[in-house]
């Protein structure tokens, strides 16, 4: 009996590194894609239903040949006024499979946000805080079964 082994070379990523920010990237578009389906093809607004969680709210904001920018949001009720938290607004790189959450609100307006900010020494780590909250938002929309419709 002939066996044979092929030995995979493992790359290890450091977190907050730019190749780590890199596979965030990865990682983002292809939860997006399970959660939206084509991403070349999005209408201009979608809301997600949910039996155990509020509705989330997509809006286009941009598309080009290459790029789709879109807004994603809650629209939380505090103290009889509607805020729109965290809204963030992500980029999704078509050819090259990338999806980087770009900006979100300055400074969060709703109390449950308030307490988990915390500002960013410098540019890679702004960058990884904002696209560490967009996977585990994008997870959090996956394991609540979310349909955007």
């Amino acid at each position: 009996m002939l066996i044979e082994t092929v030995e995979q070379c493992v790359r290890l990523v450091r977190p907050r590194s730019f190749a780590g920010l890199m596979m965030l990237y990865e990682s983002n578009h292809a939860r997006l894609r399970q959660l939206l389906g084509n991403l070349w093809r999005l209408p201009a607004t979608l809301v997600s239903i949910s039996a155990t969680d509020l509705s989330i709210h997509l809006a286009l904001d941009e598309r080009s040949r290459y790029t789709t920018s879109l807004r994603m949001t809650y629209l939380l009720d505090s103290n009889g006024s509607t805020s729109v938290e965290p809204d963030l607004l992500v980029r999704v790189y078509h050819d090259a499979r990338l999806a980087e959450a770009v900006s979100c609100c300055a400074q969060p307006r709703h109390i449950v946000f308030k307490g988990l900010w915390v500002p960013a020494a410098t540019e890679l780590e702004r960058r990884w805080l904002l696209n560490m909250m967009l996977s585990k938002w994008l997870e959090h929309c996956l394991d609540h079964g979310h349909v955007f419709a």
